[in-house]
């Protein structure tokens, strides 16, 4: 991971496998600031997010436990040992009861459970369009009608070519265009340790139908 003198995150590492994501989990990485994305913590507070929840790429597990805290039934999965270890870390110190396992987001139907609502914070920008594909289906796999997938990605209002691809309402819109219905999509932004830390995001409310 690329840094500034000072030890902070300059920009984010070049992801390009879950190795990498592991990897980047020897630090620091620029999208693990410690607390739920302030998006979430709003959704969570106004009882948006509800049922039992999953956590898909939930990397240290803050969103899980933020959940758990409000007697929710939460797992998280992630790719990444390391930040699936520091979150089983975290929810013992703060005396929570939260399931976390290693995980690969495109193989959801091999957990064979249902949830009422997935919460993705950075994972759906990752994929190429034929991984997004994937992802899709397997979301809609642990999703039963009515039940829903909130998510928060990079936007292309966000400047610059650094990070993952950034993604269009369109292309969202297009990409949950059957066997979903998308609620809302509004602009919103990811708190990170970068300087300057805010990024411009999109943050999706969608449906199964």
């Amino acid at each position: 991971m690329s840094n500034t003198s000072d030890g902070n995150p300059s920009v984010p590492p070049d992801i390009r496998s879950p190795d990498d994501f592991d990897e980047s989990y020897t630090g620091t990485p620029p999208w693990d600031i410690g607390r739920p994305q302030p998006v979430f913590l709003q959704l969570a507070e106004a009882g948006d997010i509800r049922g039992r929840v999953l956590d898909a790429g939930c990397g240290t597990g803050e969103h899980v436990l933020m959940v758990a805290e409000r007697g929710l039934d939460a797992t998280g999965v992630d790719s990444s040992p390391r930040a699936i270890a520091a979150a089983q870390r975290k929810a013992a110190d703060r005396g929570l009861t939260a399931r976390f396992l290693v995980w690969d987001a495109l193989k959801l139907a091999e957990l064979e459970e249902h949830f009422d609502t997935v919460i993705d914070s950075g994972l759906f920008h990752v994929f190429d369009d034929d991984h997004r594909a994937r992802y899709i289906e397997a979301l809609g796999s642990v999703l039963d009608p009515g039940a829903r997938y909130i998510m928060c990605c990079f936007s292309e209002r966000q400047p610059g070519d650094w990070g993952p691809r950034r993604v269009r309402q369109d292309e969202i819109r297009a990409a949950f265009s059957v066997g979903w219905k998308v609620e809302s999509i509004e602009a919103a932004h990811f708190d990170t340790n970068l300087d300057p830390p805010i990024v411009q995001a999109w943050l999706a409310i969608i449906a199964r139908s």
